[in-house]
């Protein structure tokens, strides 16, 4: 599954230059050059991480970033700001607002990707072609194998699909519509109510020796992988 980037920026030229670079490394890219419509985008499809400006016309980057971390189904979207101030007072006032790094104007493209790159790796271990644990459970995204405390556990590709969705994403609520267009695809028609189906054999297989249930529903919302539970 290729990388999701949102990249907030009103610098066209920039825009194209940062796009083309990530496109050429894998990566799919959406782009806005405007603060309204760049958070609203990461409200409707939060990517897996977002490139976001300072400066930007109708809301700045510095209150996006705010909004990201408040809500819960954006508060653990990676950001890194992109920003021409280069003042340490400017640094540490974006870390301090939720972004995870920060890389000051002008840039090499080689260098951001890297960032990125490091970043993804940390919070998404698959992209590495890493094991992802969570808790006692542990899945194997090249053998297909999935094992909680250490007994093999046997599930069907969509269950697969959606466990590695949250596994790359642990404590993100997800909503029925977008663990559709993650698991199943934007092009297949599917209803609402068949996601609600694969959540319950996925939790059934997941409990199925009696392990606490780590797929929490919240009501209006959606679906995480939350130890809280359900």
């Amino acid at each position: 599954m290729r990388p999701k980037i949102l990249l907030v920026e009103d610098d066209l030229s920039l825009t194209e230059l940062v796009r083309y670079n990530l496109e050429h490394e894998g990566f799919d890219v959406a782009c806005s050059a405007d603060g309204e419509e760049g958070w609203l985008m990461a409200q409707e499809t939060p990517p897996d991480l977002i490139l976001l400006d300072w400066m930007l016309p109708n809301l700045s980057g510095i209150e996006i970033c705010r909004r990201l971390r408040r809500h819960s189904e954006t508060a653990n979207v990676p950001v890194i700001m992109l920003t021409a101030r280069t003042e340490e007072s400017d640094r540490i006032r974006g870390l301090d607002t939720g972004a995870d790094d920060y890389v000051t104007k002008p840039f090499s493209p080689r260098e951001l990707v890297a960032r990125i790159n490091a970043i993804l790796r940390r919070v998404r271990p698959a992209l590495s072609g890493q094991t992802l644990k969570y808790e006692d459970i542990v899945l194997d995204s090249v053998t297909h194998k999935v094992t909680r405390a250490g007994q093999s556990i046997h599930l069907g590709p969509t269950e697969f699909r959606l466990l590695r969705h949250f596994m790359e994403h642990p404590n993100r609520v997800f909503s029925r519509e977008q663990l559709l267009d993650a698991v199943w695809g934007h092009d297949v028609y599917v209803e609402l109510r068949t996601v609600d189906v694969h959540i319950r054999r996925l939790r059934k297989a997941l409990n199925a020796d009696g392990g606490k249930d780590v797929i929490r529903t919240v009501r209006a919302a959606g679906y995480a992988l939350d130890s809280s539970g359900s």
